[in-house]
């Protein structure tokens, strides 16, 4: 006997949800049965749904990376040079609507960077999407090592200056220190 067959719409659905619950709730603070009460759904759902909790984690950590890119990506393709490009980025992801995503996006990124074998895909993929990006941002003639180099600047400044953000709140001071650097680009 196979079984029911699997709704690929309901169960990207239910992933949405458990990644909203996720990021209101914090990575470490999923277990089946709230997430489920939470949800209105059963335990065996979710297991039905995602198998176990660990793949579940999983997916959680890609529709958050996807998500996030998908905020930030769609802009970078749309800007005319790399200042404006980052400018864009940072202005999508400093929002403060954005907040408890990143909250969420740097403590998985802990996790993961302390479970690289567990969380693979997140790890391949964090820098990777950014990276390409803003490499393409740069324009066909830019040399690629520049390209490269410039880019890793700019995601580890944006991501430093995300947590500076988070920790303090500070919000002028850090966005006096964003312009500052988008205007060594």
């Amino acid at each position: 006997m196979a079984g029911r067959p699997v709704d690929h719409q309901r169960r990207a659905e239910l992933l949405d949800a458990v990644v909203d619950y996720t990021v209101e709730h914090g990575f470490s603070e999923v277990s089946w049965r709230p997430l489920a009460t939470a949800l209105g759904v059963s335990p065996t759902t979710l297991v039905h749904r995602f198998g176990s909790k660990e793949q579940m984690l999983e997916e959680v950590l890609e529709r958050l990376r996807e998500r996030i890119f998908a905020a930030t990506g769609d802009a970078l393709g749309q800007q005319p040079d790399l200042a404006t490009a980052a400018r864009a980025v940072w202005a999508r992801t400093s929002a403060p609507r954005r907040a408890a995503e990143f909250r969420l996006f740097f403590a998985v990124y802990g996790r993961a960077l302390q479970a690289p074998h567990q969380f693979p895909d997140f790890l391949e993929h964090v820098v990777a999407d950014w990276m390409n990006a803003l490499t393409g941002a740069q324009g066909p003639g830019t040399d690629p090592a520049t390209a490269t180099r410039r880019a890793t600047l700019v995601i580890a400044t944006i991501r430093g200056l995300l947590l500076d953000l988070l920790a303090t709140g500070d919000r002028d001071r850090v966005q006096d220190a964003a312009e500052n650097f988008f205007a060594t680009l």
